[in-house]
């Protein structure tokens, strides 16, 4: 009795990210201290943001003119607000939107560029030159200024700058993925797969995608961290989620004032820490991005 045939997929090779590379992948990031330490950081401060109020109990939602504007002491250790909040809890509620809208619409953002960029980069020719000289005209127009805009016409919520932030982010993501793309299309087991008369989207979700998922999560992280920047920079303006709520970007606002006439701790905590979420980020994007590169392993 002959041997069975294994079907004919089954040996396409999977391409560069199999078990071996993502083990050798795993490894290099590993080494890679800088990266470590932004991974770190990031789990801190998720874990400061969404365990912390269980913890440290205030309370964030009524106003308590008796605690007003004290300095930090070992009541309130980064002192108060001018309606009374503790600033160390607020600094944990503010950095719940913060990091939940900044990775929602990171997330977000990368999923729809994704797709974008895979589709236009496989299909080539005409639908190609089309879908990105969408790209290049939405990439002319600053996300700043249209985040703006939106939030002009009709102050969000925080679900509402998910969607903002995601469908004004997601250019960058899509020409990543179509470059990404144009060069997995030509590879072996991909021509071989369209040769036995497999499908475009059958190609598209189980070759190109799958082998594209170091990018896709390198390109996630940068989302992320540019989208916390832009949340901050839209509540810093006063067109961020509304009171009681706040983010890091809204308590930067209401401590400037405050800061002038020295009370620093209602505006050094959430200018710190966005300035060190969005360098963790950055830094463990750059850790994944030397760990999946193909030429470096």
């Amino acid at each position: 009795m002959s041997a069975a045939i294994p079907p004919v997929e089954a040996a396409i090779d999977v391409g560069p990210m199999g078990p071996s590379g993502t083990r050798l992948a795993v490894r290099r990031f590993l080494r890679n201290k800088l990266a470590v330490i932004g991974l770190a950081v990031i789990v801190a401060f998720i874990l400061f943001c969404f365990v912390g109020p269980f913890v440290y109990h205030t309370d964030q939602t009524h106003t308590l003119l008796g605690a007003a504007n004290q300095a930090p002491s070992g009541k309130h250790i980064l002192g108060t607000d001018a309606v009374g909040h503790d600033e160390l809890g607020r600094l944990m509620y503010g950095g719940r939107i913060s990091l939940a809208v900044g990775l929602a619409a990171g997330t977000l953002a990368t999923l729809i560029g994704t797709l974008w960029g895979a589709i236009a980069g496989y299909a080539g020719g005409w639908v190609d030159a089309v879908m990105m000289r969408v790209v290049d005209a939405g990439i002319a127009i600053p996300a700043l200024f249209i985040l703006l805009v939106i939030s002009a016409i009709a102050t969000p919520d925080a679900l509402g700058l998910v969607v903002i932030l995601g469908f004004v982010s997601w250019l960058v993501p899509s020409r990543l993925i179509r470059a990404e793309t144009l060069t997995l299309k030509s590879r072996d087991y991909v021509l071989t797969l369209r040769a036995i008369g497999g499908g475009h989207s059958r190609a598209i979700a189980r070759h190109i995608l799958p082998n594209s998922i170091s990018t896709i999560v390198v390109a996630a992280t940068f989302q992320v961290a540019d989208a916390i920047l832009l949340i901050a920079y839209v509540s810093y303006l006063g067109l961020g989620v509304q009171a009681p709520a706040t983010d890091w970007g809204g308590m930067l606002t209401a401590g400037l004032d405050a800061a002038y006439s020295g009370r620093f701790w209602l505006i050094l905590p959430p200018g710190l820490a966005v300035i060190v979420i969005v360098c963790a980020f950055n830094a463990f994007g750059d850790g994944l991005r030397d760990s999946f590169e193909v030429r470096g392993r």
